[in-house]
């Protein structure tokens, strides 16, 4: 009987899956997008990896997942509690589709899934996803052969060799580190990437729990990184990392606490891969500051904006071979780490270049920053695609729109 399930309109968003549990995903739902995912990627007689966060409802959804995904003749390679781009790692390292349960920053009642093809390539919803949707609601056949089975794989350890391969920091000065990991997998990943080097790491909330007991996991907001400042002055430290939920995104303070904005550190870490490719592409998108293209510019690289979106980033990286892309939300994007947005990464860069020398991190950020920040201002409207519809309307006759 084929496998289907009710509306999805709900859930399946433009990059990812994500809902309110059980109330809009649950066991069900799960089973359904694992088989069909399957069908969509062609992993029928292959296999797909799947890691979860450490958000309560992973275990039965990551089962039913597994259980549909099996189904349809796929072997289901588990790599157990991960950070969403340690899951990006299995994905490109085993060289297999991925799906990653997580809902990044999202309230503890949410959680999601986040899939990719071989080699860490996104499944968005012009990639994919929609097909994905399509096939759930519908009912996806029934496999007519052998069904798959389920095997567990740790990639923590290679994943770790892996960044600190990329990046060395062998011959840093000593440098103070307050890490808040928000109770999320940043708790999970820190110790062993960073583990044996010039680096004192102070942990704060590194203790995995999802229901956030100690502020949201959404560095983006200042109000969560009020903790982390507090922390930084206080050791006097060098530097404060925070991360997110899934830990793919890293946010930087420096030793008075100040935040550094992801445009410099998108310039920061594009100038330090430039070093190694002359002359390459960089990708930003459309919110970083001006100075990040300027910076690309002036020192031989080919700055290329892009609308905001981790699907539209990395399709325009591999269309252009470019080395490396940032986005003001704090998303990394690397081509040495199969184009896919990896926090830790930048993290790793952000600690070389700050120890390669001996300005403290606030010096040598004004080096990145030139221009005055309004912050994100957002307003809220009753119906969006009403407004839309307006604004294009009121501004679709203007040249150069």
């Amino acid at each position: 009987m084929p496998l289907r399930t009710a509306d999805l309109s709900d859930v399946v968003k433009a990059y990812d899956v994500r809902g309110v549990v059980p109330d809009q995903l649950d066991e069900g739902v799960a089973r359904a997008i694992g088989a069909a995912f399957v069908r969509v990627v062609g992993a029928a007689g292959s296999a797909v990896v799947v890691g979860h966060d450490m958000r309560p409802s992973w275990p039965e959804l990551v089962a039913a997942f597994a259980d549909g995904a099996t189904a349809q003749g796929a072997d289901v390679v588990e790599i157990g509690l991960a950070s969403t781009d340690q899951l990006y790692f299995a994905s490109g390292h085993l060289d297999l589709p991925g799906a990653m349960f997580t809902a990044s920053h999202n309230p503890a009642r949410y959680n999601g899934i986040k899939l990719c093809r071989a080699g860490a390539v996104p499944v968005g919803g012009d990639s994919g996803l929609a097909e994905v949707r399509r096939l759930a609601e519908d009912g996806v056949p029934d496999h007519d052969g052998t069904p798959g089975t389920v095997r567990s794989q740790d990639v923590l350890a290679g994943y770790a060799a892996y960044l600190r391969g990329l990046v060395d920091l062998s011959a840093i000065r000593s440098l103070k580190v307050v890490v808040d990991a928000a109770n999320g997998m940043g708790g999970h990943t820190v110790p062993t990437v960073l583990a044996g080097l010039r680096v004192d790491v102070v942990p704060m909330y590194f203790e995995l729990d999802g229901s956030f007991p100690n502020h949201e996991a959404n560095p983006l907001d200042p109000a969560n990184l009020v903790d982390l400042q507090e922390r930084v002055r206080a050791e006097g430290a060098d530097i404060g990392l925070a991360f997110d939920g899934d830990a793919d995104r890293c946010f930087v303070v420096d030793e008075r606490g100040a935040p550094v904005s992801p445009s410099a550190v998108t310039a920061m870490v594009a100038l330090r891969e430039l070093a190694k490719e002359p002359g390459a592409t960089v990708i930003h998108n459309l919110i970083t500051s001006r100075a990040v293209p300027e910076l690309v510019s002036e020192h031989g690289g080919v700055p290329v904006r892009t609308r905001v979106g981790h699907s539209y980033i990395k399709a325009e990286m591999a269309r252009t071979g470019a080395i490396f892309g940032g986005e003001h939300s704090a998303h990394y994007y690397f081509r040495d780490f199969w184009r896919a947005d990896t926090g830790m990464l930048a993290a790793l860069h952000v600690l070389r270049a700050l120890g390669e020398q001996e300005r403290p991190l606030s010096a040598l950020a004004a080096g990145f920053e030139r221009y005055t920040a309004s912050g994100e201002v957002n307003s809220e409207v009753a119906d969006a695609a009403a407004a839309t519809a307006a604004v294009r309307q009121r501004y679709a006759d203007l040249p150069g729109v």
